[in-house]
């Protein structure tokens, strides 16, 4: 399959859409939905006013039993308070999804937005219809407010993973990926660091943003360490400074006796700017001895150190062209910065190395009930992992929905990428198109938005690749799995 011949059906697809769209009646009464959401708010508010009445009551007969006194009473009322307004006590959050990829053959297909041979290098392509895995998160938070107007928040994050379809699943990969606490409204903290926050632990950077439909995050700083968030350094300028480590584990030293190994931390010492819509962010990497990691070819060493940077605009509208939003980054880093994304997660880059991508998104209404969201995520980088070797990849998604009744849409989504990737001395060289078509009937308990969730879906995908791509190695060109084929599917994805 050649760029020409996938950009044909992509373009029926996008002008059926479109006459669809001409032809769409009787929009959803958004009105109505308002009404209902602003109910179901003052429902949740009034539930939380009768259990902080409840517990008044029981500490005023505790009182006037003389089993408490007036001050004890009085702080344990302050704390009910602070409760009933969400500003203290236990929450739960959840991001999951689970369901099935098969193939013509009734059997499961590989998938997920790394699928392609660019996705050995972060070469993101559409998620929907193209997910074989179940995942999930569970996050357990606890937030605290003292009398002294402190505020502390704990955080512990559990993960699991898995492609297997079974009940049971005997290669679980459990992890637990945060576990922090963070201090805010610190009375000690004065001047530029009146509105501060610090924390400590193993966490997700709090900044850290994506492009959902790619399930690619433009940046990805994680890890265990510490840091301070919003620190006010003028009136428009503000920042964040933090030092993230990640582990280097179990690499070898010696080709010639690959048994013997070695391991070392990276460190990523990161300033985050923010002068109103704009974002600055500068990363300097190291890994002390990394460079006596043994290489696969001669003539070049692993990278010690690097850097990375980025500048990102946050928009509040669509391009200028209407209510909505959209985001721009353009990122570039060197050495262990190579690793643009992944910020220190990859040991193997050279010290040559070098990576640009740029990551475009935006989401609108075209109507009262079609929305649209266009995205763009390009790289180029060379001497990555050999000397010598050059990956370039891009893709091109496109999702759109139509909200049809009050609990059910119809999604479609269109994605392309191009590659052109060397791997250097000892490695393929290729260059292609891949492609995907996708249709997906959607349930809801209520429509209206891009980040609604919970949602299940029901799915059907066309894809393609030229068959070039198939001598990369990976999956592509495994029995069964050569390209133009489809796939079928069903899904559930819940965030709260």
């Amino acid at each position: 399959m050649n760029a020409a011949t996938f950009k044909a059906p992509l373009a029926i697809a996008i002008a059926a859409a479109g006459v669809a769209l001409a032809g769409t009646a009787g929009a959803q009464s958004t009105d109505l939905e308002q009404r209902l959401a602003d109910l179901e708010a003052r429902i949740a508010a009034a539930e939380q006013r009768a259990d902080a009445a409840e517990q008044r009551a029981e500490l005023a007969e505790a009182q006037a039993e003389g089993r408490l006194t007036t001050e004890e009473v009085e702080e344990r009322l302050a704390r009910v308070e602070r409760q009933a307004s969400g500003e203290e006590g236990f929450s739960f959050n959840v991001y999951a999804r689970s369901g099935l990829l098969l193939g013509e053959d009734r059997k499961s297909l590989p998938g997920g937005p790394y699928v392609t041979p660019a996705g050995s290098v972060g070469g993101a392509v559409g998620r929907l219809g193209n997910e074989p895995d179940t995942y999930a998160e569970a996050i357990l938070n606890y937030r605290m407010r003292f009398d002294n107007g402190a505020r502390a928040h704990y955080r512990t994050m559990l993960a699991d993973g898995t492609t297997t379809s079974n009940d049971w699943n005997d290669d679980s990969n459990l992890n637990v990926r945060q576990v922090y606490a963070e201090f805010s409204d610190l009375p000690s903290f004065t001047g530029a660091f009146e509105n501060a926050s610090i924390w400590a632990g193993k966490r997700f950077d709090r900044d850290n943003f994506d492009i959902h439909w790619l399930d690619s995050d433009f940046v990805f700083l994680a890890g265990t360490g510490a840091g301070i968030y919003d620190v006010q350094l003028a009136d428009d300028w503000r920042a964040n400074f933090s030092l993230y480590g990640r582990s280097f584990s179990d690499f070898p030293v010696s080709r010639e006796n690959p048994g013997l190994t070695d391991d070392t931390d990276s460190l990523i010492l990161t300033a985050n700017n923010y002068v109103g819509n704009w974002q600055w962010m500068v990363n300097g990497i190291s890994a002390a001895d990394n460079d006596e990691r043994a290489m696969e070819g001669d003539g070049y060493t692993a990278a010690d150190d690097g850097f990375q940077t980025m500048i990102a605009y946050h928009g509040d509208s669509f391009f200028g062209l209407g209510e909505g939003n959209f985001k721009v980054a353009l990122l570039h880093g060197q050495g262990l910065g190579a690793e643009v994304k992944g910020l220190g997660s990859n040991g193997a880059l050279t010290e040559d190395a070098t990576s640009t991508r740029i990551g475009v998104y935006g989401t609108t209404y075209l109507s009262s009930n079609w929305r649209i969201a266009p995205a763009l995520l390009a790289e180029t980088s060379e001497d990555r992992l050999v000397s010598g070797d050059s990956y370039e990849w891009a893709t091109l998604n496109l999702r759109l929905a139509n909200e049809i009744t009050e609990n059910f849409e119809m999604q479609y989504e269109g994605s392309y990428q191009y590659m052109d990737l060397d791997q250097g001395a000892g490695g393929n060289a290729v260059s292609g198109n891949w492609g995907k078509l996708t249709i997906a009937p959607t349930f809801k308990p209520q429509v209206g938005g891009f980040w609604q969730r919970p949602e299940i879906r029901a799915f059907a995908s066309y894809t393609d690749w030229d068959e070039e791509l198939n001598e990369f190695g990976g999956s592509f060109g495994d029995e069964g799995f050569t390209g133009g084929q489809w796939s079928f599917g069903v899904q559930t994805e819940v965030w709260f």
